[in-house]
């Protein structure tokens, strides 16, 4: 087997960049035969008709999606997190925002203690929310509530038997030693 060929399946299953010393032992070469192969590697991929791109990064080399197919990869990835399951950060944002509707991000925010910024996106994207107006305060921020998608793929027919189970399962979320917050 060629070192090229060792180099380039050894970087395509790395999620890390691999230094130097770690491809000299996976291609049994020395450093200068690992040098001319990623030469020749980075010049094969610049001058065909690809996809990917060498990066050499201050951690080693690593395989990356050039920047011209980048928008069609992340539309595959967009997919697949559309029908992926819901992380927990989801779940907890849309039990707020079910319980609490119409509700700001920073309400949201302030509720779980952290950022709410991509979680609110993604069940965005998903259909599960949507931006319902804007509060009369300063900023103006968004007001957020849930769907008719968000009740259909939970098989909840109306808000009031999702708030009752909401209210019991998740008081703590909502009360700060048993005050309303």
């Amino acid at each position: 087997m060629s070192i090229l060929a060792i180099l380039e399946a050894g970087l395509f299953v790395s999620s890390e960049p691999l230094s130097l010393d770690q491809l000299k032992k996976i291609c049994e070469a020395t450093e200068k035969e690992v040098l001319d192969a990623l030469e020749r590697m980075k010049a094969n991929l610049q001058a065909q008709d690809r996809g990917l791109v060498l990066l050499e990064t201050p951690e080693g080399y690593q395989l990356g999606t050039k920047p011209e197919v980048a928008s069609s990869i992340e539309k595959m990835f967009e997919e697949e997190q559309l029908t992926s399951p819901l992380s927990q950060a989801s779940l907890e944002t849309l039990v707020i925002i079910a319980t609490r509707q119409p509700v700001t991000r920073v309400e949201i925010e302030s509720i779980r203690g952290v950022k709410a910024d991509g979680v609110i996106d993604n069940l965005m994207k998903r259909g599960f929310i949507e931006i319902t107006g804007r509060r009369e305060s300063l900023g103006r921020p968004f007001l957020y509530r849930t769907t008719e998608e968000f009740l259909r793929y939970f098989g909840i027919n109306n808000l009031a038997e999702l708030e009752s189970f909401f209210k019991q399962e998740t008081e703590h979320l909502f009360t700060e030693n048993g005050k309303d917050k």
